[in-house]
């Protein structure tokens, strides 16, 4: 997938957020969620990105630099809408016209390589203009919904949460708002997307609708993970994005032999590597680049950032940043703090 490009959306302000920053660098489990959205991406295989930014743009560009993430950098000076943003991007489509083009919103991080390389798959074995990423909910309310063509249960037409009727209010599968498109078909009607509407704006899917019109071959992929179509516009919704992605790596741990009695305070980043054998007490949290070995016993009441944990450490109601432990070390309890680059090696 190498010769794919991506657009990632992140204009946003996040006014409910109530944050100085722009939305898309709003952190789950310690992460910004544009982070997560250029992981997914990445690890897709696709390194070909542009990211258009907007609100604090400056901030956007920093962060990019900062975390050595690779890409180009348009600007959607006035937030016009989700195919407007696009619009502020055609240097960079033009750029790869005869590829196709990933595009996705930096406020959804659960977005996962699986999916795209799935609905990218389906999208060339049916030779589309474009493929939209789809799921299905128990409460689809708010969502655009997918409607299909009753024979060939093809996409026959997005329709939003306000207009649509009960039969259509009833349909489960909605827009993820992820979108594969030929880069070619999405600049032919890309110009042609119109702001006739209440608020005024340039929509993405209604590129969708174009191109059916024209007779293009446009269809939906269904992701087996419902969580890809969430995003967080306060803080409410960010909770709620952090506790199912700190569920989703206690989960992964435990079933890769971690022993975690009780959840209680338990907090582990994405990053963070633990060998089997280990126990995580309540109260903890281990962030940043961090390896744990094995047998150790970590908490409870405790916090690692950035470090490394060789075997059969016991690490008690103590801090460590940036430092290293040696195996067979007792750390603690109460008093300990290990940061500035520390070496620890001196058994208690």
């Amino acid at each position: 997938m190498s010769k794919l490009c991506s657009i990632i959306l992140a204009a946003g302000e996040g006014k409910r957020m109530k944050s100085s920053s722009p939305k898309v660098l709003s952190e789950v489990l310690f992460k910004p969620m544009l982070k997560w959205v250029v992981d997914s991406v990445n690890d897709s295989g696709i390194k070909n990105i542009c990211v258009v930014a907007g609100y604090k743009s400056e901030e956007i560009e920093n962060y990019l630099s900062f975390a050595n993430i690779h890409s180009e950098i348009a600007l959607q000076k006035e937030r016009k809408g989700t195919a407007h943003a696009v619009m502020m991007a055609t240097e960079f489509l033009q750029k790869n016209l005869d590829s196709d083009v990933l595009i996705l919103g930096g406020d959804a991080p659960f977005i996962d390589s699986k999916t795209i390389k799935d609905s990218y798959a389906l999208h060339k074995r049916e030779n589309n203009s474009a493929t939209v990423i789809s799921a299905k909910l128990d409460n689809p309310y708010g969502y655009g919904r997918i409607v299909r063509d009753k024979d060939s249960l093809k996409l026959n037409s997005i329709v939003e949460e306000k207009d649509a009727n009960e039969i259509i209010k009833n349909i489960t599968e909605v827009n993820s708002g992820v979108y594969w498109f030929k880069v070619a078909d999405l600049l032919s009607v890309l110009t042609n997307i119109s702001n006739n509407n209440a608020q005024g704006e340039y929509y993405l899917p209604d590129a969708i609708c174009l191109l059916l019109e024209k007779g293009k071959s446009v269809n939906a992929f269904v992701s087996d993970s419902p969580e890809i179509v969430m995003g967080a516009n306060d803080c409410m919704q960010l909770y709620d994005l952090n506790r199912i992605a700190k569920d989703k790596v206690l989960n992964s741990l435990m079933n890769d032999g971690i022993r975690i009695p009780f959840t209680d305070g338990v907090i582990i980043g994405t990053e963070v590597k633990i060998k089997r054998g280990t126990t995580i007490l309540p109260g903890t949290i281990i962030d940043g680049n961090t390896s744990v070995g094995e047998n150790c016993i970590i908490g409870p009441n405790s916090q690692i950032h950035n470090s490394i944990i060789e075997n059969n450490v016991v690490f008690n109601s103590s801090y460590c940043k940036d430092s290293y432990i040696n195996s067979n070390q007792k750390i603690g309890p109460f008093d300990t703090v290990i940061n500035n680059n520390d070496a620890f090696g001196i058994q208690f």
